[in-house]
């Protein structure tokens, strides 16, 4: 039995520090991280002892693999889903609106939950070992913890593609992307925060300062090699239509995308298409997050998220049954009833910290 925190909160020097301590599991994102992780966060944005926050992950393959989506599959059937996407999804309101400099090292593989706690801070920076994917549809669900937002911030159809397809990527992309700000290898991360918080007080202008002397150019981004080709076919007004224009394409990398979405939840995708339409349409984080509970808790609700799930974690088969199996088969009267108000929902304007 393992009896070591699965969370590691601490200050050093003028910086709170949080660490990610599930290294066996990939750093999953428990109910109980979140919950010790929130007022900690929030106790810091008033502590006039703390001027900078650090997010890191225990271990050397990853930051945070995503939430524990094993707790999902045994809790089918009771409000866990809503408890915990509610918790989750204040947290990333926190983080977002932090007001003091907030770095994550985003080293190892980072995706769902774990771009949630990195991706809202003021400075991502990744490593030679990030693996970044957002790779929801693959199990039934949307990217959430924010991705209407922060894949809608992408450069042209960049975070379309992300989101539909899950496509994974290394550093030079994360930056590429906007994904990530700086790219430090991992060897230099110990440094950097014995550095950082073995100065005086700091401010937003020397972190970069330090930050410029510890990072480097990661080099080329091999997804710069295909952004013609994600621009013109992922500008679709429909799913439908962006299969079209992968077909119309008749290249390898096309054919590809079209075999990787085949895969993936028909309502999964065509939700996804919609909540990345509109969110450059949402001024707030706050509301970006209510639409995403909103989502959230109807997919709790349904087959396709525990179907999924049993897929990739429980049976480990990788042959979801999806409900319905086919795009013409979900009905627009079907996806509407994922963005009415949800009982109960929480006012998520009140986490915001700025």
């Amino acid at each position: 039995m393992n009896d070591e925190p699965e969370l590691l909160l601490e200050t050093r020097g003028r910086v709170g520090l949080i660490t990610l301590n599930k290294p066996k599991a990939l750093n999953a994102l428990s109910m109980s991280m979140v919950e010790d992780m929130h007022p900690h966060i929030i106790a810091w944005a008033a502590d006039d002892a703390v001027d900078a926050v650090v997010i890191q992950g225990a271990g050397e393959k990853a930051f945070c693999a995503g939430g524990d989506i094993r707790d999902m599959y045994l809790n089918r059937g009771t409000d866990f889903g809503a408890v915990y996407y509610a918790a989750e999804y204040l947290l990333n309101v926190g983080i977002h609106t932090f007001p003091k400099p907030f770095i994550a090292l985003m080293d190892g593989v980072t995706m769902g939950g774990g771009a949630g706690v990195s991706i809202h801070g003021s400075h991502r920076v990744v490593t030679e070992r990030t693996l970044f994917a957002m790779p929801e549809t693959g199990i039934g669900l949307f990217p959430d913890i924010g991705a209407s937002w922060f894949l809608s911030c992408c450069p042209g159809q960049i975070g379309m593609y992300l989101g539909l397809t899950g496509h994974r990527m290394r550093a030079a992309d994360c930056l590429y992307a906007g994904i990530g700000d700086f790219y430090m290898e991992s060897a230099r991360q110990a440094a950097f925060l014995d550095a950082l918080s073995g100065g005086g007080e700091l401010s937003a202008r020397t972190v970069n300062d330090l930050l410029k002397l510890f990072t480097v150019d990661p080099g080329p981004a091999p997804l710069a090699t295909h952004r013609e080709e994600i621009d013109r076919c992922f500008a679709g007004d429909s799913v439908e239509a962006i299969l079209a224009a992968l077909e119309n394409e008749n290249t390898d990398w096309a054919r590809d995308q079209l075999a990787m979405l085949a895969h993936k939840s028909p309502t999964a995708l065509k939700l996804t298409f919609r909540q990345l339409r509109l969110g450059p349409k949402i001024e707030s984080i706050a509301d970006i997050m209510r639409m995403e509970y909103r989502m959230a808790f109807r997919t709790y609700r349904g087959d396709d998220l525990f179907e999924g799930i049993r897929a990739v974690v429980i049976d480990k088969d990788g042959a979801p049954k999806w409900q319905p199996d086919s795009l013409d088969a979900v009905r627009d009267v079907e996806l509407d009833e994922y963005f009415v108000p949800a009982p109960d929902e929480p006012d998520f304007s009140q986490a915001e910290l700025s």
